[in-house]
């Protein structure tokens, strides 16, 4: 017993030390792993945030009207959503490395080439197909952490990604202001070339994922034109209806049937596709379907009110793009320190649900209170809203990929992962397409009513007035900040009302993705990763094979068939796995 008691003391000893250091070890090859995942999402982040402040000016300075300046955002948006699910099923059938490479190659080359456009309609090209590369970096950076991160501890790295999105969009619209203020805003498109190159470097040296095995690939492109056909034709309808034709018309009729037919058509693609791009089987998960459904609002909320955030406070308010920047940092900051702490606290204690219905009523508070906001409300109260509507986004935003991920299939990550990134990439989409066009119309309304108020205003201006007079009925964007103040009070009136009524349309969507939230399955986060359950799960089948084996077996006197009480199933043998990892974290 005197020499037992050393040696147990001395074994838990070098247990405990091994554990603390394969914990180290794992926690270096995560960090190493990251660095060029996270400076990808940066090159991404940075690209598309820096011309957000400065869109107004260039739209302005390229002669686009309002319509023009909704499908600068929407063509982006438009073809994130599309490519999102077909990055997503590349990435179960392709090396998900190379893939994420080349979506940074294709966002980076479009963005440098739309810095020279020389009207709105290359503009909108070029940023089409940098939606494209834009989709293949929100589906598979979610992916690939999913590859190395299990969701228990994703929370622990958020901190991490925060400073990343801190750096991003705080710094972005900043420094896309301060270039458009001083030298030219076509250089806001050239400013993450360098930033790329590193990127691709360091992720070629750093990044190393786990072997997957080769199958056949086989990619729906039906499914992919159809799906196309159906968001397209829905979208240009919105955009247009009202303005160029009737909403009751001959194109409304072509349109809207047109995009009822591609949507039932891709269905019906998907249900006998053999490797569909949106596996509609998914949708028998309860927590796949309500993520999705929360997933449209969010969008909505994120993409819409940022970008007619940028349009109040340079239309509305007379910021420069620089002041624009600055006075979005609420909205930001709240985003942000949401959800690095929300996720360090899902992480320390396992719990998600309360703080993603805490988040889906922020976002019905920030959207409603900024559909009051006026021209000269106090922006004290406004810095409030958008601090509201950005914790909303951030306490719900990656919360729904995280727990969607935690229930997926192993095999089905990517389509997973996508398909939650993809209805929120649609639901901004078609967010900003129905905001644009309400802004739009209510604008030129206030216009017509505020007309009177606009001609005396001119007639104060002598010769001047003119060029002003025949800019406001071009119907291209004005430049608040240069305008005179007798015609600047009016039109920073009229603009503020439009782009409220335009927040108004977020509201309902909100109540909707709280009752979704509300009614999502409160499943624990599992502490494996996607590659550990992969394991896990050839073990559960080896086992059963085994087990299997030995019931055909004939019982002789010297042979014992195992006892069915002790016999290991594929459930023990799951949790046993996830003990295991508990233990060795």
């Amino acid at each position: 017993m005197a020499t037992s008691t050393p040696a147990t003391g001395s074994v838990a000893t070098g247990s405990a030390g091994s554990v603390s250091a394969d914990e180290k070890r794992h926690h270096r090859k995560v960090l190493q792993a990251l660095t060029g995942l996270l400076l990808g999402m940066f090159v991404s982040m940075l690209a598309s945030t820096v011309v957000s402040t400065s869109l107004p000016v260039i739209v302005h300075d390229l002669g686009g009207d309002q319509a023009a300046f909704t499908w600068v955002v929407t063509a982006t948006l438009l073809t994130t959503a599309i490519s999102t699910p077909i990055w997503g099923k590349l990435a179960d059938l392709f090396n998900r490395k190379l893939l994420i490479q080349i979506a940074i190659v294709i966002f980076v080359l479009a963005t440098a080439a739309a810095g020279f456009s020389q009207d709105p309609g290359t503009l909108i090209a070029f940023r089409a197909v940098q939606g494209i590369g834009a989709g293949g970096l929100a589906a598979l950076s979610q992916v690939i952490m999913a590859d190395i991160i299990s969701p228990r501890e994703r929370g622990r790295y958020m901190g991490l990604f925060g400073a990343v999105m801190a750096v991003a969009t705080v710094g972005g619209p900043l420094l896309g202001g301060f270039i458009t203020d001083t030298i030219d805003w076509r250089w806001n498109f050239f400013i993450a070339l360098p930033f790329a190159v590193a990127a691709l470097i360091i992720m070629q040296r750093t990044l190393h994922l786990p072997a997957r095995p080769k199958v056949k690939a086989r990619i729906d492109y039906f499914g992919i034109v159809l799906l196309s056909t159906a968001v397209s034709l829905l979208l240009i309808w919105v955009t247009n209806a009202g303005k160029d034709y009737d909403w009751w018309s001959t194109e409304t009729i072509l349109m809207v049937g047109g995009a009822l037919l591609a949507a039932v058509l891709f269905v019906i693609v998907e249900l006998r596709s053999k490797e569909p791009l949106i596996p509609l089987t998914m949708f028998r998960n309860r927590t796949f379907t309500l993520a999705v459904i929360a997933s449209i609002s969010i969008g909505i909320a994120m993409f819409g009110t940022s970008v007619f955030l940028s349009q109040y406070m340079q239309l509305a308010r007379g910021a420069t793009p620089t002041e624009a920047g600055l006075m979005t940092i609420p909205m930001i900051g709240g985003l942000l320190l949401a959800s690095i702490v929300i996720g360090g606290l899902v992480t320390r204690h396992g719990i998600w649900k309360p703080y993603l219905i805490v988040g889906g009523v922020l976002l019905i508070a920030g959207s409603f209170l900024l559909s009051t906001i006026e021209y000269d409300t106090n922006f004290v109260l406004v810095s409030l809203y958008m601090f509201l509507l950005g914790a909303g986004v951030g306490m719900t935003m990656q919360n729904l990929v995280l727990i969607v991920q935690n229930t997926a299939k192993p095999s089905e990550i990517g389509v997973a992962s996508s398909g939650v990134t993809f209805f929120r990439s649609l639901g901004g989409t078609i967010g900003v397409s129905v905001m644009g066009a309400a802004l739009a119309t209510s604008a030129t309304d206030l216009f017509s009513q505020r007309k009177d108020d606009i001609g005396a205003a001119i007639m104060t201006l002598g010769e001047k007035g003119a060029a002003i007079a025949e800019q406001l009925q071009s119907g291209t964007i004005p430049q608040v900040s240069a305008l005179p103040e007798a015609i600047r009070v009016i039109v920073e009136d009229i603009y503020a009302q439009a782009i409220a009524h335009s927040f108004l349309i977020a509201v309902p969507l909100a109540v909707i993705s709280l009752i979704a939230i509300i009614f999502l399955p409160n499943k624990p986060l599992t502490h494996m990763t996607t590659s550990e359950r992969v394991q896990a799960s050839e073990a559960d089948l080896a086992t059963v094979s085994v087990a299997e084996g030995m019931d055909a077996l004939t019982a002789t006197a010297t042979v014992k068939t195992q006892d069915a009480e002790t016999a290991v199933t594929p459930e023990k043998s799951g949790v046993a796995a996830d003990q295991t990892r508990r233990t060795r974290r």
